[in-house]
């Protein structure tokens, strides 16, 4: 069998990360003997458990494959055939699923400008128009990511307004959350502050950014916020027989606070490269990189010139923002080490001195 280099560390992406023995060893246990599937197994029936301990006796969890899966399925059942949902135009939903929610969901996003991936109720209100009107697709939803794909928060005050506005004009609201965890993380605050609580209807629930093998989770918070799930998960190919295997994982995240230790350290690792980088700029020992965006959860946004940046990716693996000229985009990981930051920090002062 053909192996990589476990020595091979890069700021590509939270995804190009391991699994932590926590979490094998979760899959390990739920190997043994033979369980009913399709979610009929004592395991996804223990994470119900432990989801509703996070989000309220009411949520319903329906585990899924990946993100897009999740992101599409809930919001498929949240809309009907003439829905449309409000979205930053920054959102994984528009740029990175590749016409899924058009194609598979058949439902149109309606875009606007969210400085810093964030939107607000003014920027919802450029699209939150033509309810009645047979010609427009009907604003029916607001989806948002939280951290946000530019690695900003929303504090908890920022979704009760967003989500008590929505709900006041007759839409739900949706999270992206495939970085949840980094969130609950940075703000400080349990899960269910700024999700149930806060007004959030339906959440997908990310796991493979944050350390499992695969699988992430729809979890309804709100009862009728959406219809036919079950369905649509089977119809969207991301009921997986074998389920016990997605919900032993997540149980290992959630049973406890991994899932804050593992996205604290991925936050904690992305503050130390901003500091270390702002150290160097400030004393002179390089020049030409800017941050773009605040250093929030696990991802440094920077610009720096194009010739520059190709150097220091033959040396670490990172990608471009695809926003900006000359944007970069540091991702973090939960294993991402103090030794890995600073060989990248002098990686980058080398390419950038002068």
């Amino acid at each position: 069998m053909r192996r990589h280099d476990e020595n091979d560390r890069g700021f590509a992406s939270d995804n190009c990360a391991g699994v932590p023995p926590e979490v094998i060893a979760a899959v390990v246990e739920a190997n043994g003997g033979h369980q009913r599937a399709y979610g009929k197994d004592v395991y996804t029936a223990h994470l119900i458990e432990v989801m509703r301990a996070h989000f309220g006796e009411q949520a319903e969890v329906f585990p899924v494959f990946n993100g897009t899966g999740a992101n599409i399925t809930a919001l498929t059942g949240m809309l009907p055939r003439w829905g449309a949902v409000i979205a930053a135009d920054s959102a994984h939903l528009h740029n990175s699923e590749s016409g899924a929610p058009e194609r598979v969901g058949g439902f149109k996003l309606l875009t606007v400008d969210a400085p810093g991936g964030k939107l607000t109720v003014e920027a919802i209100d450029r699209e939150a128009w033509g309810w009645g009107n047979e010609h427009r697709a009907q604003p029916l939803a607001v989806s948002i990511a939280q951290s946000t794909e530019l690695g900003t928060l929303y504090s908890v005050e920022e979704i009760r307004e967003i989500a008590d506005h929505a709900h006041a004009k007759g839409m739900t609201v949706h999270m992206d959350g495939a970085r949840v965890s980094n969130a609950a993380a940075a703000l400080g605050v349990p899960l269910r502050d700024f999700t149930t609580d806060a007004g959030v209807d339906v959440l997908s629930f990310g796991g493979t950014k944050n350390g499992m093998l695969f699988g992430e989770a729809v979890v309804v918070l709100r009862p009728g916020a959406v219809s036919g799930l079950a369905h649509l998960r089977k119809q969207h190919m991301q009921l997986a027989s074998k389920m016990r295997f997605v919900s032993a994982q997540f149980i290992a995240l959630l049973d406890g606070d991994l899932h804050l230790r593992l996205a604290g350290r991925a936050n904690e690792m992305a503050a130390r490269l901003r500091a270390a980088l702002e150290e160097r700029l400030a004393a002179g020992e390089m020049s030409g990189l800017r941050f773009s965006q605040p250093t929030q959860t696990n991802a440094v946004f920077a610009v720096l010139p194009r010739e520059a940046a190709e150097r220091i990716r033959k040396r670490v693996r990172f990608y471009d923002s695809g926003r900006l000229p000359g944007e970069a985009r540091w991702m973090t990981a939960f294993d991402t080490t103090e030794a890995d930051v600073d060989a990248f920090v002098e990686v980058i002062r080398e390419e950038l001195a002068g």
